[in-house]
């Protein structure tokens, strides 16, 4: 009997993520939408914040109200959270013929527009020129930005890369360019480096010390003390770096999120 009981409670247990929204006060008057995520496999109310906004987990037996009740009183500390690591969102608009900046190695440039036949976005001398059709919707817009941002990217690799492969058993397979979540850089058994492509938008020596961290592991598949001597060999500042990551990487991810994600 108790096997029957216990096989039926199994039964009417989701094994599905469930997601919804709820809308957040916060004290300054402003209204945050935060997700809310019913997981399985969750131990315990987890309140959490990354690129996309902020989230809050729930186990299967916590009620809708306890998890309301954790939300208001985590409300400070979550306010506090999005100003650290999150962009404004007029940082992120990008809108043809609007003037404002893009951010690219750490730097807020000018962007300029101006009509043209074909959807293209370039650098120049006195900030990024974008030439765009007068039909043009989003969709094209995300396209022609991703694109340049991973011209820009490929570019800092291909001044670095050079640099590093005498001391290197072989070079990589490929080097890919990704929209990633948490990781900055991979490195696959087949020696494919991927690489986030929001690294662009930081500081050039931050891209680097990601680039050479990568590049270690094909000497030292690992992160033992020997794999770290590689690194620290090539450069030196490599924690000044992690630092930085930190300190801003979160809002890096959070900015190339934006303008790259769907409506």
């Amino acid at each position: 009997m108790r096997s029957l009981l216990l096989r039926r409670l199994i039964a009417r247990t989701p094994r599905s993520v469930e997601r919804d929204m709820v809308e957040l006060p916060l004290d300054d008057g402003r209204t945050l939408t935060v997700q809310r995520v019913r997981d399985p496999r969750a131990k315990r109310l987890k309140l959490s914040v990354d690129e996309r906004g902020a989230r809050l987990t729930l186990p299967l037996r916590a009620s809708l109200v306890s998890g309301e009740r954790f939300l208001h009183q985590h409300r400070d500390w979550l306010a506090a959270q999005l100003a650290r690591h999150l962009p404004d969102d007029d940082a992120c608009a990008l809108v043809p013929g609007q003037t404002t900046h893009l951010l690219l190695r750490g730097a807020s440039l000018p962007l300029h527009w101006r009509e043209g036949r074909f959807a293209r976005i370039e650098l120049h001398d006195d900030g990024v020129h974008a030439q765009w059709p007068a039909r043009a919707n989003a969709t094209t817009l995300r396209r022609t930005l991703r694109a340049f941002y991973e011209a820009q990217a490929r570019a800092d690799i291909g001044r670095w890369l050079p640099g590093y492969l005498a001391g290197l058993p072989r070079a990589p397979r490929q080097v890919r360019l990704k929209v990633m979540s948490s990781q900055w850089g991979s490195l696959s058994p087949d020696g494919t480096l991927a690489l986030d492509l929001a690294l662009v938008l930081g500081r050039p020596s931050a891209f680097e010390y990601v680039l050479v961290h990568e590049l270690c592991h094909l000497l030292q598949a690992n992160h033992s003390p020997a794999f770290w001597r590689e690194v620290e060999a090539r450069c030196p500042a490599w924690r000044d770096e992690r630092a930085y990551f930190h300190a801003e990487g979160r809002r890096l991810k959070a900015t190339l999120h934006r303008l790259l994600a769907e409506d």
